[in-house]
C-alpha cells in the first residue's frame, strides 16, 4: 500500500513537472519573440563594482568592461574596504592599461550593515557622476555591446510605467579547483548546468506567468537614479543577503517596470568540490525561500525529471512509469538545449548533459533540506536568515562583514 501511495504521488508530481517544463519553454519563446533592435539611447552611465579579494577570471572580467562600443560616456568605480585588499593590485594595473577610461578606486571603510557588498555600494553612490547606474559582480564578463544593450530600454517612451531597472540573464563558465587545474570540477559543472538549465528557465517562467519581471539578477542591476531615490537608496538593503532580489522587488513595488535585456553575460564558477556546491546551493535556496516564499514552494513542481525517476523506482520499473519517465526526459532535455544552448549560448550544457538527472535529484533533495534550517554559510561565515534579512550574525561575522562581499546568487 505504501509503495502504491508513493508511486501515485510521484506520478502526480511528474505530470505537474511536465506542465512546468512546457510553461518554461513558452516563457523562453516569449522572451525570444520580444527580441528587437532597441532604440538608440546612450546616456552617461556609472558602473559600480564592490570588491573583496580576487576571484577567478576577475582580470578578464574587468577588461571586458573597458572594451565597450558605447557612444555615451561611462565611468567605473571600484570600491574596497581598505587598500590592503588584493583586488587593489588588479585595479591599479587596469588603470595603467586603460588610462583613457574613467577608472576610479574608492575606499569604503564604513560598516552600514551585515551585507558588506551593499555597504560598499552605498558608499560608492555619492561618487557616481551620472543618473544611470550599473551594478554587477566582480567576475561578470560582458560583450562589447553590453552597455548599449543594457541602457537602451531606459529610452523615454509613451508606454507607462517608466523603466526603472534593467537586468540580464547569465551563463556560468566552469573552472578547475586551482589555477593550475584545467578540468572543471564536479561541483562547478553542476553549478553551471543549474544556472543554464534550471535557474534561467525559472526566471523566464516567472517573467511569463507574472507578465513581467518583478526582481533583479545580480549579474546586472542597471537602475535609474530616479528609481533609486524613490525607494530610499541602497543603504536599507544592507540588512538583506539577496540584495539583488530586494532591489528589483522594491523598484517594481515603487511603480517602475523591470526589463530583461537581450544581452547574456558570463559569470565565473569557482572550482568547487561537491560539498562546496551543496553549501552554495543551500545558501541560495534558503535566501530565496525567505524572500519569495510562494514561488519557492512552487519549485517542487519544477523537478519533473527527478520525480519521474523516483516514480520509476517506486512502481517497480512498470511500463507506464517508463513511458512517463521518457516524456519527462524528452521535455527536460529540450528545455536544457533550448534555453541553455540556444538562448544562453552555453556549450558546456552539451558536455554535461549526462549530469541532468543526477543534478536534478540533488537539487530536489537540497530543496527539501532547505526547510530544515535558517542558517547559511557565506564565504566561510555562518549567519541566520529570516524574511531575507541577516538577523543574527555570529561574532566573527560582525568583524568580517566590514569588508565588502561580492554576492553571487
Amino acid at each position: 500500500m505504501f509503495a502504491l501511495i508513493i508511486a501515485a504521488a510521484t506520478a502526480v508530481l511528474t505530470i505537474a513537472g511536465l506542465g512546468y517544463s512546457a510553461v518554461a519553454l513558452m516563457g523562453a519563446r516569449a522572451y525570444v519573440r520580444r527580441s528587437r533592435i532597441a532604440p538608440a539611447f546612450a546616456p552617461p552611465v556609472t558602473i559600480l563594482k564592490p570588491l573583496r579579494g580576487v576571484d577567478a577570471g576577475m582580470a578578464e572580467a574587468f577588461a571586458s568592461h573597458c572594451h565597450q562600443e558605447y557612444p555615451g560616456e561611462y565611468e567605473i568605480l571600484f570600491g574596497v574596504a581598505s587598500l590592503d585588499d588584493p583586488a587593489v593590485v588588479l585595479v591599479r594595473q587596469l588603470q595603467e592599461q586603460y588610462p583613457e577610461r574613467g577608472l576610479h578606486l574608492i575606499v569604503c571603510p564604513e560598516n552600514l550593515g551585515p551585507n558588506g557588498k551593499v555597504s560598499c555600494l552605498a558608499q560608492l553612490l555619492p561618487h557616481a557622476h551620472h543618473d544611470f547606474l550599473v551594478i554587477n559582480d566582480s567576475d561578470i564578463r560582458v560583450g562589447p555591446r553590453y552597455l548599449a544593450h543594457i541602457l537602451a530600454p531606459f529610452a523615454p517612451a509613451e508606454r507607462q510605467p517608466p523603466v526603472g531597472m534593467v537586468t540580464a540573464l547569465y551563463r556560468g563558465r566552469t573552472h578547475g579547483s586551482s589555477e593550475t587545474a584545467r578540468r572543471a570540477t564536479l561541483g562547478s559543472k553542476l553549478e553551471a548546468l543549474g544556472i543554464s538549465t534550471d535557474f534561467a528557465p525559472a526566471v523566464l517562467t516567472s517573467r511569463w506567468l507574472e507578465r513581467g519581471l518583478h526582481f533583479g539578477l545580480g549579474s546586472t542591476l542597471a537602475v535609474s537614479r530616479a528609481a533609486l531615490d524613490t525607494i530610499g537608496g541602497l543603504a536599507p538593503l544592507a540588512e538583506y543577503l539577496a540584495d539583488d532580489y530586494q532591489l528589483g522587488a522594491r523598484v517594481h513595488a515603487a511603480g517602475f517596470r523591470i526589463e530583461l535585456a537581450h544581452e547574456i553575460v558570463e559569470t565565473s564558477v569557482p572550482g568547487w568540490s561537491f560539498s562546496g556546491f551543496v553549501q552554495h546551493q543551500l545558501r541560495w535556496m534558503r535566501t530565496m525561500r525567505e524572500s519569495r516564499r510562494a514561488g519557492y514552494a512552487g519549485m517542487v513542481f519544477s523537478y519533473g525529471l527527478a520525480w519521474a525517476f523516483l516514480n520509476l523506482i517506486a512502481s517497480g520499473l512498470s511500463l507506464p512509469a517508463l513511458a512517463l519517465f521518457s516524456v519527462a526526459l524528452l521535455l527536460r532535455v529540450s528545455l536544457a538545449l533550448g534555453v541553455g544552448v540556444g538562448l544562453l549560448g552555453d556549450g558546456q550544457v552539451l558536455r554535461d548533459l549526462w549530469l541532468l538527472l543526477p543534478r536534478d535529484l540533488v537539487a530536489l533533495a537540497l530543496w527539501a533540506w532547505s526547510y530544515a534550517s535558517d542558517t547559511v554559510e557565506w564565504r566561510g561565515e555562518r549567519m541566520l536568515i529570516r524574511d531575507g534579512k541577516i538577523v543574527r550574525p555570529e561574532p566573527e561575522t560582525r568583524t568580517a562583514s566590514t569588508a565588502p562581499v561580492v554576492n553571487k546568487t
